[in-house]
């Protein structure tokens, strides 16, 4: 998949390709590839480091991102899954267990959009139903029982939209696991790693520290979606992705989230391992912190974290919570 933006260094990219295949074994050609290097290594530069908000967002949508297996895999060095809500269904959108991270137990859960066709059509493309999110609140209870830490990774355009998902609770499913990571005593750690789309994600998200990858976004309600609401126009998503301050910088400047993990040039599709230890060391320490913070004092930050979220305290200024 090449997007519009990236198509002057994918051009490039096969000028070099080819250069290198007509060079063969002489150095004839060794200059022009040099130069042709060196002109890619500056586009990419200028290209991916002034990407709009929209163009944020159809990277963090990008089909060969990092998804939720692969950060298990390189994150936790044993995983135990947990499957079904135990009302009647599972749903393959949301995947968790038990797992160790580094030296803490935890439960790790997320979205799982799937890799190829088959898997992404059966997990919906990472649009869970009332099934996964009541799947996620049975994982939070049990973290609360076995006094672990939640890690949950977010990558969803949104729960599911559909019908069946309304009649089946899916508006309840959501606001029970909010009230049920509100109050939960243990460390709770979020890392956006792809879409972070609605409630659907804020269901996972509702958290002691909140982390985003450089290209991924959050907001209430897609691009596209906005600009058929306001502006009757899908065209117009740039503007509207423009307006609603999505980006991990933006959510950063508000005080939303407490810290952006820089992703390798070209995006995390680029160099998957780059991203994925990343997000393995920004949870590692994220629980190392927090891991002697008393229960009463988690919960008590926690409300006041998000009771602060939109509160005006000064201009270009955020307060910060300490749980050291």
């Amino acid at each position: 998949m090449i997007l519009e933006f990236e198509k002057p260094v994918r051009e490039l990219e096969a000028r070099i390709a080819e250069l290198h295949r007509l060079a063969g074994p002489n150095q004839d050609l060794q200059g022009e590839i040099s130069r042709l290097e060196d002109a890619l290594d500056a586009a990419k530069r200028r290209i991916y480091s002034n990407l709009t908000p929209y163009q944020r967002v159809q990277v963090a949508r990008h089909p060969d991102r990092p998804n939720f297996a692969r950060y298990r895999h390189a994150l936790a060095d044993g995983f135990y899954g947990l499957s079904g809500d135990r009302l009647g269904a599972d749903d393959p959108a949301v995947c968790g267990g038990l797992a160790k991270i580094g030296s803490h137990s935890v439960v790790l859960l997320g979205h799982d959009k799937g890799d190829e066709v088959n898997s992404r059509v059966k997990a919906n493309f990472g649009m869970a139903h009332p099934e996964g999110y009541r799947k996620a609140g049975r994982l939070y209870g049990l973290a609360e029982r076995l006094e672990l830490p939640i890690v949950s990774l977010i990558d969803t355009p949104g729960a599911a939209p559909a019908r069946g998902a309304e009649e089946r609770g899916q508006a309840w499913a959501i606001s029970a696991d909010l009230m049920a990571l509100a109050r939960v005593p243990v460390p709770v750690v979020s890392v956006v790693i792809g879409e972070g789309g609605s409630g659907g994600a804020l269901a996972m998200c509702l958290a002691d520290h909140v982390v985003m990858l450089e290209n991924s976004y959050l907001s209430v309600i897609a691009p596209e979606a906005c600009a058929s609401i306001i502006f009757r126009d899908q065209k117009r998503a740039p503007e509207a992705a423009e307006a609603m301050k999505l980006t991990a910088k933006d959510l950063m400047e508000h005080g939303i989230i407490d810290e952006i993990l820089p992703e390798p040039l070209g995006g995390a599709h680029n160099e998957p391992e780059s991203a994925i230890n990343a997000v393995a060391d920004a949870v590692k320490k994220a629980l190392f912190r927090m891991k002697n913070v008393d229960s009463d004092t988690l919960v008590k930050a926690r409300y006041e974290r998000y009771r602060r979220i939109g509160a005006h305290v000064a201009e270009g200024t955020a307060v910060e919570t300490n749980l050291s």
